[in-house]
C-alpha cells in the first residue's frame, strides 16, 4: 500500500532502535532466488518509511510508504534489490516532487516511532535532540548514529549550466530538522545540519564525497547556504578531475554519522582511501574547522528536532537562476527514455543501520 504526502517532512519511542541492516546477500551467485523479495527481507526497514518520485493515482502528491507497508515493498524501477541483495534507489530528473524542491528523491526516512501512529511524524518522540535542546528528554531519543555502505552507480549526465553546483551531483545521506509551521512548537527553518554529497563530471573517471552544514537560519536571510567541506576528491564548483584522489561510481566506501550529546562526529572510510574524520558542534556556531562562523544561529540546531535519511536525493534538477521558471537539468518524465539519455541518479547500499550514540 502506497500512502501519499504532499511533503515530506516531519515525526517518535524511547531510545534509538536497531533500524536497517543489511547483511551480505547469500543468493549473490544465483540471481533466480532474488525474485519477489523485496528491500525489507535484507534490511531492517521496520523504523524508516520512504518516499518516491512517482504519483501513480495521479493525485498531484508523491508517492510515501509507511514503516509499517514497507516491510513488503518494492518499486521495479525506483527502489528494489539488485541481484546481490543490494538496495537500490533510483531517482530521475523529471519525476513527482515533495514541495519546497524541484529534485525528486528515492529516500528513506527514520521514524524512532516505528508503527506507533498515536505519534504523530513531528512530535518530540518520534525524531531525535541534542544534549542541548531545553526539553531533551521529551525525545525518542538525544543524538543517535547512522552507518552506511554504499556505492553511487550513476549520477544525471546532461544539464544546461555545467558550472552549478548541484549539476551531477545527488545527496546519499542526511540529518534534516523538522519544519513547523507553529513557533510555538519549534523551530521554522527545517534546515539541514548535514547533507552527505557525491559528484562526478560526465568526462571524469572519478567522482568527490563532500559534506556540508548548512547555517540554521530563515530562508529569506541571505547568509543561509551550505558550508561545503570535501572528503575525498574537490569542492563542487572544481571542473578538475579528483583522479586517483576520487571516488569512482561503482566504488564502495563507507560513512558514519555519530550525534552524541552536542557534537556529530563523521567518519568516511574506502578500501582505497585515507579514513577522513570531522567533527561540529550542534550547539552553537563553531565550523568544522574550529572557527566562529559570525553568519550562522549562535545557538546551531540546538534547539531543533532532528531525524536522519538515506538514499538518493538527486540535485540535478535545481531552479536555473538565469530562467527561474525552468529546472537546470533533462528529463521527459517517461523512465525508458530518461533511464536511456542518462538522465536520473542511482545508490546502491549494501549496509543501513541506525542506533543509538555512541561516545568517541
Amino acid at each position: 500500500m502506497i500512502k501519499k504526502y504532499s511533503i515530506f517532512t516531519s515525526f517518535a519511542i524511547a531510545g534509538m532502535i536497531l533500524s536497517a541492516c543489511g547483511s551480505p546477500a547469500t543468493t549473490k551467485n544465483n540471481p533466480s532466488e532474488q525474485i519477489n523479495l523485496t528491500p525489507a527481507d535484507r534490511f531492517d526497514l521496520s523504523h524508516w518509511k520512504i518516499t518516491l518520485p512517482v504519483d501513480e493515482d495521479g493525485d498531484r502528491k508523491v508517492d510515501g510508504v509507511s514503516a509499517e507497508n514497507i516491510l513488503t515493498f518494492s518499486h521495479p524501477n525506483f527502489f528494489y534489490l539488485d541481484n546481490a541483495g543490494g538496495m537500490v534507489f533510483v531517482a530521475p530528473n523529471n519525476g513527482a516532487l515533495t514541495e519546497n524542491t524541484n529534485n525528486t528523491r528515492s529516500e528513506l526516512r527514520y521514524m524512532l516511532r516505528g508503527e506507533n501512529k498515536k505519534i504523530r511524524t513531528s512530535d518530540a518522540g518520534n525524531n531525535f535532540a541534542i544534549r542541548g535542546h531545553k526539553k531533551a528528554n521529551q525525545f525518542g531519543a538525544i543524538g543517535g548514529r547512522m552507518d552506511a555502505t554504499l556505492k553511487v552507480d550513476h549520477v544525471a549526465r546532461n544539464t544546461n549550466e555545467p558550472n552549478r553546483k548541484s549539476a551531477y551531483s545527488t545527496v546519499i545521506g542526511q540529518i534534516h530538522a523538522v519544519k513547523f509551521k507553529d513557533s510555538t512548537k519549534g523551530l521554522l527553518y527545517g534546515n539541514e545540519p548535514l547533507k552527505i554529497i557525491y559528484k562526478k563530471w560526465p568526462d571524469h573517471d572519478t567522482g568527490s564525497v563532500l559534506w556540508a552544514y548548512e547555517r540554521n537560519l530563515a530562508k529569506e536571510d541571505p547568509n543561509r547556504t551550505d558550508i561545503v567541506y570535501p572528503v575525498w576528491g574537490n569542492m563542487r564548483t572544481n571542473s578538475e578531475s579528483p583522479g586517483v584522489d576520487g571516488v569512482a561510481l561503482g566504488e564502495e566506501f563507507s560513512y558514519t554519522v555519530n550525534v552524541h550529546e552536542n557534537t556529530m562526529y563523521l567518519t568516511f572510510e574506502s578500501p582505497s582511501k585515507p579514513i577522513a574524520k570531522f567533527e561540529i558542534n550542534l550547539a552553537d556556531n563553531i565550523d568544522a574547522n574550529g572557527e566562529v562562523d559570525q553568519l550562522d544561529n549562535p545557538s546551531g540546531y540546538i534547539a531543533d528536532s532532528l531525524y536522519f535519511k538515506a538514499g538518493v536525493y538527486n540535485q540535478c534538477s535545481a531552479k536555473s537562476k538565469a530562467k527561474p521558471s525552468k529546472v537546470i537539468c533533462h528529463g521527459t518524465g517517461d523512465w525508458d527514455i530518461d533511464k536511456a539519455n542518462g538522465n536520473y541518479a542511482q545508490v546502491t547500499f549494501t549496509k543501513l543501520n541506525v542506533g543509538k550514540s555512541t561516545a568517541p
